[in-house]
């Protein structure tokens, strides 16, 4: 089993050494052994490695057999031994070396069960020195080593330290307010489609406003991703979700086409293949803010993590296309023009998060003399938003009672 202590470290410069020694191996730094000691006391066991230069690292622990694993980026051993500093108080075994490209590691098998007690990098201020790695073991009977992680320990780096997180959002099945994010596209940096003068970012961001006004009063707890014209990443946009503990997320959006290709209120969803050439366009156009501000996590997911998404949007899609399908109906009902394809699949990175149903909401285009005319109008806004609201709690009520016959 294994028993994680993460130990991250702040940003520190690595600089590509001239110095370097080992084959194989970047922005060195070495292990100095006349630095370097291992002090044993009656009740903990400390580690002291002089370093060269600084270095991220990170410790944790393993079991079956007990073992201390520290991470560097990363360092040249060859000028000590590691024998010479094995077996010494909790310390049996010992072994380093490069780990993986750009990382080296060291394992020390424990003579018992241990917890971390501390783990910092230390530079004598005003001294010149190199910084000096100490790590600090304790012993724990083998119930504690087995159940706890000894991250109550880990406050180190003058990091702060992981939030303890509540118990996983349930479902909502209506025995409480449902909680909607809004998300008003674009913003700052990223002013959107333009046109007339008028910006997307700041006319969305007005709508969301009214939206919230009109959720609110119906009972719903409504959080918005921005609420002024600032820039957001579109990966804090559903780390805001998941933080306000969102049970839907809508991205409101008034993009600009071409006229003759998009006029009305458009319904997206997500697909990792857009349905039409337009969708392809706007997912460019959507996307572009992380484009702007130089993030992209596009391509950077491991295979666990990828097969997990896919589980939960398994669960999560079929009500996407409700919702997608819902929310269209309540917009034509209330008598609003929509796109001749009301409803459309979309590769938008808002509409990623696999757990959170999520849509997409083009009131309109830009592009569109028409549409531009109906997104400055307060009486068609308001029309809009009591619609969206109304097609939310139809979907929220039928969700709900799927909630409830599923836990049954």
């Amino acid at each position: 089993m294994r028993l994680f202590l993460p130990i991250l470290t702040a940003l520190l410069a690595l600089t590509l050494s001239a110095r370097a020694e080992t084959p194989g191996l970047s922005g060195l730094a070495r292990l100095e052994p006349d630095r370097s000691a291992i002090n044993v006391s009656a009740t903990e066991t400390g580690i002291t490695l002089g370093l060269s230069q600084p270095v991220p690292f990170r410790a944790f622990l393993l079991d079956a057999p007990p073992r201390l694993v520290v991470d560097f980026r990363e360092v040249d051993f060859t000028a000590a031994q590691a024998d010479d500093f094995a077996h010494q108080g909790l310390l049996g075994a010992l072994r380093w070396g490069k780990f993986r490209p750009g990382w080296s590691r060291m394992v020390a098998e424990l003579t018992a069960p241990a917890r971390i007690v501390s783990a910092e990098e230390r530079t004598e201020a005003g001294s010149g020195r190199p910084p000096e790695l100490h790590l600090v073991l304790a012993p724990v009977d083998a119930a504690d080593f087995r159940t706890h992680d000894g991250a109550a320990q880990s406050a180190l780096w003058d990091l702060p330290q992981p939030v303890p997180t509540g118990q996983p959002l349930i479902r909502q099945d209506g025995t409480r307010p449902l909680r909607v994010m809004l998300d008003p596209g674009h913003g700052g940096i990223d002013p959107g489609a333009e046109a007339d003068g008028y910006s997307e970012a700041v006319l969305v961001l007005s709508f969301a406003r009214e939206l919230k006004e009109a959720m609110t009063r119906a009972g719903i707890e409504v959080g918005l991703t921005r609420d002024e014209d600032v820039f957001v990443p579109l990966e804090e946009r559903i780390t805001r979700a998941h933080a306000f503990r969102a049970d839907l997320f809508l991205a409101l959006h008034a993009d600009a086409l071409p006229e003759g290709q998009a006029m009305g209120a458009t319904l997206y969803r997500f697909d990792d293949k857009a349905s039409d050439s337009a969708a392809r366009v706007l997912a460019e156009r959507h996307d572009r803010s992380d484009l702007l501000a130089g993030v992209d996590l596009m391509g950077h997911d491991d295979a666990v993590a990828g097969v997990l998404m896919d589980l939960a949007r398994t669960e999560t899609q079929p009500r996407v296309v409700r919702l997608a399908q819902v929310l269209a109906g309540a917009i034509k009902g209330a008598g609003l023009r929509m796109h001749r394809h009301p409803v459309q699949a979309a590769n938008f990175a808002v509409l990623r998060s696999p757990d959170i149903p999520s849509a997409l909401v083009e009131l309109g285009f830009l592009s569109s003399p028409v549409d531009r005319a109906r997104l400055l109008d307060a009486d068609w806004r308001a029309q809009m938003a009591a619609a969206i609201t109304e097609g939310v709690l139809r979907w929220a009520k039928a969700d709900a009672a799927e909630a409830r016959l599923l836990r049954q």
